[in-house]
């Protein structure tokens, strides 16, 4: 297959140059240096869908511009560190305490006290819907006797709960922020940036926090634009009406200098699930046979334009430590391909994945497959690939949910009871392996029971990893210290400028 073609400067509209132009006129961003604290324009490729709600997807934003914090946050492997709590303990299987941070007071004025993380953490265990970080976890904080601690209280034992408070779902807001149904938090966070105000779903604007307990941030402030459409986002760096944009397309990422982007190793796999519950791919062999017929290499150099990762195993480059996987210990060797017509679904919201699946098609065609596609909107195929009415579907995956830890892909994904197993697979060892990870002590013991959990996975051929994704981050020449987190939490820190 060719790569696609590239899109032309010239083949963006008119509308879409002249509006976002005007979004970034008014900005003085960019024009200051580090000694005199300019502003830093950013243009973001989704729009806030929630009111900038913590208890949303939007909280992302918030964390990603370091203006609402959480009590602890995650260091490259996922293990937890200090943040708004400086240290905490595990008094029993079902209880931490969580000592604050002294000398922090939110952007309107008032202290972060014990009652006002109780608060926030309330308000998110008792939302509807539940932040996902909560999702099926019987969660309860109260504030400690002391005054400078939170207690909190899970119903089964959780290993993972400073993880889980790292989300930024789990934000801690000041009181202000919370009328009735709605959380609003404008000028309610405690982090390096005040969130002055939001205008719908167009812009946003943060002043420096003055008083931030962190030190003094390099930047004045930072003016946020969203620009949904990829191509008018780098059009915005090209023209210099932006200093960093997020999520660059493949498309256009040629079409910058290579020192304005950055290609950052995303937690997320394209994976072909196979069935493992009826149908061709019920065979272990056969299911072998698909995975050595696929050319994953060409999927990367043809589609991607080089611009993703070859996949090893479930788990990639985005996690460091699971280099130190074991891979295939004992999967089935390949058989010869029954000859039966296979149908592959996937969909349509992701750009690229209808172009996997036609090459997929001819590499299993090859190697004497027979191979017919459906090709839907995800609202119109997630049920029927959750059914197991596909013999394989090809998912682009995130493999670490909010605590930064696998073992909740890895269970709804491959454990004979998980709410999103699409290869249908039951099989004793991926459920004990998994159990195993779920309750084991984070930390390097963690790490390596996931990595068991995963070679379990391999071992059934159940799912065959392809490739691992990349964000490509777009920054002007001038700006440094932007963040390259492969989360996302982080964008915008204390040491970012415009130079």
């Amino acid at each position: 297959m060719r790569p696609r073609k590239l899109l032309p400067p010239a083949a963006l509209t008119l509308s879409s140059v002249l509006a976002l132009t005007g979004c970034f006129a008014a900005s003085t961003a960019g024009s200051g240096k580090a000694s005199d604290g300019g502003r830093i324009r950013v243009a973001m490729m989704n729009p806030p869908r929630s009111g900038l709600s913590p208890l949303s997807d939007d909280a992302f934003k918030l964390s990603r511009w370091s203006t609402a914090e959480t009590l602890v946050t995650l260091d490259e492997d996922g293990d937890a560190e200090p943040a708004l709590a400086t240290r905490w303990k595990r008094t029993d299987d079902r209880t931490w305490t969580f000592t604050l941070r002294e000398g922090v007071t939110f952007h309107d004025g008032t202290p972060l006290t014990a009652r006002a993380v109780e608060r926030s953490l309330t308000e998110a265990a008792t939302a509807s819907p539940k932040p996902r970080i909560l999702d099926g976890v019987d969660f309860k904080a109260e504030a400690g006797a002391g005054g400078d601690t939170v207690v909190v209280t899970t119903g089964e034992p959780d290993p993972l709960v400073p993880q889980r408070l790292s989300s930024p779902q789990l934000s801690i807001l000041a009181a202000k922020a919370y009328r009735g149904r709605t959380v609003d938090p404008v000028g309610a966070g405690t982090g390096a940036f005040v969130l002055k105000g939001a205008d719908g779903t167009s812009s946003a604007t943060l002043d420096r926090n003055e008083k931030y307990w962190g030190g003094r941030a390099r930047a004045a402030g930072i003016d946020v634009t969203f620009v949904p459409d990829g191509a008018a986002r780098a059009a915005a760096l090209r023209s210099g009406d932006a200093d960093i944009v997020e999520a660059i397309p493949v498309s256009q990422a040629s079409l910058l200098e290579k020192d304005q982007i950055t290609e950052v190793p995303m937690p997320r796999t394209n994976t072909l699930y196979l069935n493992t519950a009826k149908g061709v791919f019920k065979d272990a062999g056969q299911r072998a046979a698909a995975r050595e017929a696929i050319d994953a290499d060409a999927l990367v150099d043809d589609i991607y334009e080089g611009r993703a990762d070859t996949a090893e195993g479930l788990l990639g480059p985005a996690l460091p430590w699971a280099a130190e996987r074991a891979g295939r210990t004992r999967a089935a060797e390949p058989a010869k391909p029954s000859g039966e017509t296979i149908t592959i679904g996937t969909f349509t919201d992701r750009a690229e994945l209808p172009e996997v699946a036609a090459t997929l098609q001819q590499q299993l065609k090859k190697a004497g497959f027979k191979v017919k596609l459906e090709v839907r909107e995800y609202a119109a195929v997630e049920a029927d690939a959750l059914a197991g009415k596909f013999d394989a579907f090809i998912l682009s995956r995130a493999t670490v949910i909010d605590s930064g830890d696998p073992a909740a892909y890895l269970r709804s994904d491959f454990a004979g009871d998980g709410s999103f197993n699409i290869s249908q697979l039951a099989d004793p060892d991926v459920d004990n392996a998994v159990r195993t990870a779920e309750e084991t002590t984070s930390g390097d013991a963690r790490r390596a029971a996931v990595l068991d959990a995963e070679t379990a996975v391999l071992n059934t051929d159940a799912a065959v990893p392809m490739l691992h994704e990349r964000v490509i981050q777009g920054d002007a020449t001038n700006v440094v210290g932007s963040a390259k987190d492969p989360r996302e939490r982080e964008l915008i820190t204390l040491d970012t400028y415009v130079k």
